[in-house]
């Protein structure tokens, strides 16, 4: 867990899995060179999928192994299907495994018994898991309203989960509601590609103050112009507890400075 997250109990994640669902999208064609602004910028963890973690030097940041997944020309693209081991992961290095459950997806059971086989690994190897709990099927009007997020994230505790992933409330009073009876550290995931980059750093500023631990924000930073920048703003919210909007400042003044730039 103290590679990802640092002394403060906080951590800055960069997921990279969206690939296998979406194909080779903007930032993530030459993961050598996107993942190279990361390590500039000292994202504290990566998150992707085993081929990628074979063929890529992450230097010094967390490795996250996410092991499920399902691509979006499927017919039930909800239902994530497990497709690499918690022992390849360890093989290769990671310090953490990754798996995603849609709650309240017609397919709930069988991902939560994938889940229990992965906990259960994960268990004999000492090693920690991250559930991405996200309320999402039929019965879901919507997936960040608080009675949805609260359930997902307590079913993910309430089964094991080492660190949780989930969407964030949309206000800091019913996030922290939702963080308050769970012992293990939730993150927010970053969601669609933000409408601005203000937008973006607002809802991590208000996320942390309703008692996130960080966040595994993905599409926000690499096909940010700058993904150096915006790691940088993202690890000063996250680790210094600065304003937004000196955030904001921090990000447009390194994009100012000028980085090695990010994918073409």
């Amino acid at each position: 867990m103290e590679r990802i997250f640092r002394s403060d109990g906080r951590a800055v994640i960069v997921p990279m899995d969206h690939a296998v669902a979406v194909g080779p999208i903007e930032g993530l064609r030459n993961m050598t060179s996107t993942i190279g602004e990361l390590v500039k910028a000292k994202a504290d963890a990566v998150l992707v999928h085993i081929g990628v973690a074979r063929s890529v030097d992450i230097d010094r940041m967390g490795l996250i192994v996410h092991v499920s997944g399902a691509t979006r020309l499927t017919e039930e693209p909800d239902w994530k299907a497990q497709f690499s081991s918690v022992k390849d992961a360890i093989r290769i290095g990671a310090d953490a495994v990754s798996v995603q459950i849609n709650v309240g997806s017609s397919h709930e059971q069988r991902m939560l018994e994938t889940f229990s086989g992965i906990a259960e690994e994960c268990n004999d190897y000492g090693i920690p898991l991250l559930a991405m709990m996200y309320p999402r099927g039929p019965g879901v009007k919507d997936e960040h309203r608080y009675e949805e997020v609260s359930h997902a994230v307590r079913l993910g505790y309430e089964i094991g989960a080492d660190i949780i992933q989930t969407n964030y409330t949309g206000d800091p009073e019913s996030f922290q509601r939702v963080v308050r009876d769970v012992r293990v550290p939730v993150v927010i995931a970053g969601g669609p590609k933000a409408r601005s980059d203000s937008e973006l750093l607002d809802m991590v500023s208000a996320a942390m103050r309703g008692g996130a631990s960080g966040v595994s924000i993905g599409r926000n930073v690499f096909q940010h112009q700058t993904p150096f920048a915006m790691v940088k703003a993202l690890l000063a919210i996250v680790h210094e507890a600065v304003s937004s909007q000196k955030a904001m400042q921090i990000l447009e003044g390194v994009n100012i400075e000028g980085s090695a730039g990010g994918e073409p």
